[in-house]
């Protein structure tokens, strides 16, 4: 049988995501029309991964600075919202659908965790890898490249975190930590009993 010149073989082979053709490169900041706002990064998927693009939130500066729920709300908006011509043309593709809201956490959650108004383990692998990616690494996160999230009910939040493994494979298990605090590199720092 004639082929590409590559010999099979009868070991499975994970040679990571397939190559893509899609250049998964925007040219400068998506915009929203008029205004200056606050610029944002979020991580859109583009051939099977997530890559971060660089956007522009309608938020006043002023609102969004040291308030991570409404930071979340202008990442969130900007997950729900779809790619932009150039972006679409680049290749780039939104899994997060709404209606999704975030609010700050309920008494008793750890410090720092939000609360989307669906149970995180229910939205689609792939938009919940855009919103923990997202969030871990903006002012909304709680340091270490993770997030605490819950959902609207009385679960406890969860802390998850954005690795290159999940940035590459979108559709796998969100990672898990111990939803406690954790030190700059994200591990479990020990509380006093």
């Amino acid at each position: 049988m004639s082929g590409c010149g590559i010999r099979t073989t009868s070991v499975p082979v994970d040679a990571g995501a397939a190559p893509s053709r899609v250049p998964c490169d925007v040219r400068g900041e998506t915009r929203v029309a008029g205004t200056q706002g606050v610029p944002l990064r979020v991580y859109l998927l583009c051939g099977a991964q997530l890559e971060r693009v660089d956007r522009r939130s309608p938020l006043p500066e002023e609102k969004a600075v040291g308030d991570p729920v409404r930071t979340a709300s202008a990442l969130l908006a900007q997950l729900e919202s779809e790619p932009s011509d150039d972006e679409r043309q680049a290749g780039f593709a939104t899994a997060v659908k709404g209606p999704l809201q975030v609010t700050a956490g309920h008494r008793g959650d750890p410090k720092g965790a939000l609360r989307l108004s669906r149970q995180p383990e229910d939205l689609p692998p792939t938009a919940f890898a855009q919103i923990v990616c997202t969030f871990a690494e903006s002012a909304a996160g709680a340091g270490g490249d993770t997030v605490v999230l819950g959902g609207p009910g009385a679960y406890e939040p969860r802390r998850y975190r954005c690795t290159q493994e999940l940035k590459e494979r979108p559709d796998s298990t969100v990672p898990t930590l111990p939803s406690g605090p954790t030190g700059p590199s994200g591990t479990p720092v020990p509380t006093a009993s």
